[in-house]
């Protein structure tokens, strides 16, 4: 509901985060790490609650190839807008996180990334969208998620630990943590986001 009624009145601050180089290059950083000094193409890569495909452009612009979903129109509508100014190919499907498999994404994914809609969930929709990744990710897969530390935002996402996700997600391990630095943007300094990446690998006694 919040990022629907944000992309209803054009406030969207967090498509900026490309533009600021600490929180990109960290993002980046592990990005590399799944290409692996490879050539490209490097795989499949789902970008969960994709918006205006900031950064699922960026991966396709790298050579994966890219799902990016959502579920406000009007985000997925700036979004086919970015793909063709940047003249790379993404699919975009409509739909719910939490129900991937009814979205009709596809399964294989070698590369999972949400940057923003894991720690906007009820714990309930946690675990949802936890099973529905492993459902559509592949067996040696790589999970990136993007979160602020709990704390009360008013309308915005609430942030969530580490035991969070890795209740979320049990069948995976949380291999690196890694500073999200979003410093010296002014909203995230008034309201200690204290955003971290969570880089996550299946575990071996559950593939």
């Amino acid at each position: 509901m919040f990022y629907k009624a944000s992309y209803a009145v054009g406030f969207h601050p967090w498509e900026d985060l490309a533009a600021h180089r600490p929180f990109a290059e960290a993002l980046l950083a592990l990005v590399e790490q799944e290409e692996d000094g490879r050539p490209p193409p490097y795989g499949r890569a789902l970008d969960l609650g994709c918006g205006s495909g900031t950064w699922g452009v960026k991966l396709a612009a790298r050579g994966w190839s890219v799902t990016g979903v959502d579920n406000v129109a009007k985000a997925l509508g700036r979004a086919r807008h970015r793909i063709h100014e940047a003249g790379v190919e993404m699919r975009l499907v409509q739909g719910d996180v939490t129900r991937l498999l009814e979205s009709d994404v596809g399964p294989g994914y070698d590369l999972v990334l949400d940057t923003g809609t894991f720690h906007g969930l009820t714990p309930a929709q946690r675990r949802d969208m936890g099973r529905e990744v492993d459902a559509i990710s592949a067996a040696d897969a790589t999970v990136v998620l993007d979160c602020f530390s709990p704390r009360k935002r008013g309308p915005l996402p609430r942030g969530c630990t580490r035991e969070d996700v890795e209740e979320a997600f049990p069948g995976w391990e949380v291999v690196a943590v890694v500073d999200a630095d979003t410093d010296p943007d002014p909203i995230s300094r008034i309201l200690r986001f204290d955003e971290v990446f969570y880089r996550l690998r299946r575990r071996v006694d559950s593939a």
